[in-house]
């Protein structure tokens, strides 16, 4: 099994802090975010890791990863990145991870055992996590419903209340060649400023709406954390 990390991105909302240096090495705990991921897909035993570049690509050569190139990163979003690395995920079953994020091993290994051609992890504990973050948990969480057989039904809408929450999603998947071909065909729909312009969670509820296949959630209760401004890295992860 393969992994790719997705780092084109410069993270803006970390203000100064991503001046001279992309959002994934912003240490956390003493330690860049993007060797919390290597970490991680090593623990679960991948070692066939990619990157996808854009802002000071140059910065993350030492790493040894084999990179794609973003060259509109700034014009784009992470769908784009995540096609960069088409030729990867035409080849084998490839485990997806957003930069900005950390998680252990044990989110990987779940990812490893689901047998399904497209599988996210969830946090159903959200609540938590998210109070840390913001005054206001809706502000920013987004839908995430399952269906009564537990397949995912609604993800990334504006949520209106806390029932429409069944879990968080974490910027962490795994596509089989064939989900990533139906990803990618539901993809090819779009126009090209659309395709420019589309999140992920835009793109998986497309997925959901063709019903072409199933995204497949799994439950993770392990630590993990999601980085969007400087105020994040104050949540006291590690204080206990």
């Amino acid at each position: 099994m393969k992994a790719i990390i997705l780092a084109a991105g410069r993270g803006s909302r970390m203000k100064s802090l991503t001046d001279e240096k992309p959002k994934c090495l912003i240490e956390l705990n003493g330690k860049p975010l993007l060797e919390w991921q290597l970490e991680a897909l090593r623990g679960a035993g991948i070692e066939d890791i990619a990157i996808v570049t854009g802002y000071k690509k140059e910065l993350l050569h030492r790493y040894g990863l084999k990179e794609f190139h973003n060259s509109l990163w700034a014009e784009t979003q992470m769908v784009s990145s995540l096609m960069c690395a088409n030729e990867w995920l035409q080849q084998s079953e490839c485990v997806v991870s957003y930069s900005d994020i950390f998680y252990e091993s044990s989110a990987i290994n779940l990812l490893k055992g689901c047998r399904e051609d497209l599988c996210i992890t969830y946090d159903p504990n959200w609540a938590e996590l998210w109070r840390r973050r913001f005054d206001e948990p809706l502000d920013d969480a987004e839908t995430f419903c399952l269906d009564e057989s537990g397949q995912l039904l609604d993800i990334g809408g504006k949520a209106q209340s806390i029932q429409e929450i069944q879990g968080q999603y974490m910027g962490l998947l795994k596509y089989s060649p064939c989900g990533w071909s139906v990803f990618r065909n539901e993809w090819l729909k779009l126009s090209g400023q659309e395709q420019s312009m589309i999140h992920m969670t835009g793109m998986l509820r497309r997925i959901i709406a063709a019903g072409d296949i199933k995204i497949s959630p799994i439950v993770y209760m392990g630590r993990w954390g999601e980085f969007d401004s400087i105020a994040d890295l104050k949540c006291g992860f590690f204080n206990n």
